[in-house]
């Protein structure tokens, strides 16, 4: 099978072209490698997938149509794992053009690609972000997410609604994974594992929203790509058209799930574990919460289990250890 993963730099996308590449796939990748982090970490990520055979890097920016349009000229993929996006709910409040270019310029670019070139199944990441003001938990495919509360969240959402509008009109078999907050080794430097771990070994303070009073589905990577995987050996079907059309049940070869761990867990909680691996107390500054942010997620994903038997193994204490142990290798420290 040859496959595209846009983002392949990225945290998820170079442990999917990893994953992939071990089971006998042909891999092409493409990243922009911006600055939005560290681009040393995203290099090193690259590194550990360049010489492994099956695999091939071009330095794409998905928002650049005519180099789009160039790649899916000269390769023809089966399948398209669409992880490039400009990630960040806080960023999204100061650089909204950014997911703009990215998220919606970029995501019709992929699927303008995949239209054309005749793609079996584009399997894309929304997020969790989507669903907003919800208030009912676990958050299910079915709610309502009409209220996202963050440009970053609003592009995720469109990207849904713009992949159920080709899977309709050009009967483009789409799958839309909406991720909840994944950690773990070669993860992203803005996210907390990487704070968190920074901010007690300097002895600097952690910022702490909402005075601690937040719940996150912390899901581990490697079930992650074990869920992502899964998704991208089956494209989804046609159903009966007469079926009432919702985010669960359109007749179109289009479906979203949710990918979590299904426990949430406290944010001070989360961050005593931390204490625990480094042997060192935290530094806690209470802070209201952030322009934003969600105060609780948590994931249903009774919908992935059933199509695909997906089913996380990684505790969150352990998925900790695991960062910790990569962290103080990969760092020095």
């Amino acid at each position: 099978m040859k496959l595209l993963v846009t983002g392949v730099a990225g945290f998820i996308g170079a442990a999917l072209a990893e994953r992939l590449l071990a089971r006998g796939a042909e891999v092409v990748g493409i990243d922009n490698l911006n600055d939005y982090y560290d681009v040393a970490l995203k290099e090193a990520r690259l590194a550990r997938l360049t010489g492994q055979p099956g695999f091939s890097f071009k330095r794409i920016d998905v928002a650049d149509r005519p180099a789009m349009a160039r790649l899916f000229d000269s390769d023809r993929f089966e399948t398209v794992a669409h992880l490039a996006a400009q990630a960040g709910v806080r960023y999204s409040v100061e650089h909204p053009e950014k997911y703009i270019d990215a998220n919606l310029v970029g995501f019709a670019n992929v699927l303008e690609g995949c239209r054309r070139s005749g793609v079996g199944h584009l399997v894309f990441a929304s997020s969790s972000s989507v669903y907003g003001l919800n208030t009912r938990l676990p958050f299910s495919e079915r709610d309502n997410v009409d209220h996202p509360i963050s440009l970053y969240a609003a592009t995720k959402k469109a990207n849904e609604l713009m992949a159920h509008a080709y899977a309709h009109l050009f009967n483009l078999p789409c799958t839309g994974l909406r991720f909840f907050t994944v950690y773990g080794p070669w993860g992203r430097p803005d996210m907390s594992p990487f704070l968190f771990v920074r901010a007690i070994l300097a002895g600097d303070p952690i910022k702490v929203f909402n005075h601690g009073a937040m719940d996150r589905d912390f899901t581990y990577i490697d079930d992650v790509i074990d869920g992502v995987v899964r998704v991208l050996e089956g494209a989804p079907p046609h159903r009966d058209a007469s079926l009432t059309a919702t985010a669960a049940a359109s007749p179109a070869p289009w479906r979203i799930y949710n990918i979590g761990n299904n426990r949430p867990v406290e944010l001070l909680r989360y961050i005593r574990m931390f204490e625990e691996c480094l042997g060192r107390k935290a530094d806690l500054q209470l802070l209201p919460l952030q322009p934003g942010d969600v105060v609780t997620t948590a994931a249903d994903i009774s919908d992935l289990q059933r199509a695909t038997g997906f089913q996380p193994m990684t505790s969150i204490e352990e998925g900790v250890r695991r960062f910790v142990e990569w962290y103080r290798d990969y760092y020095r420290v």
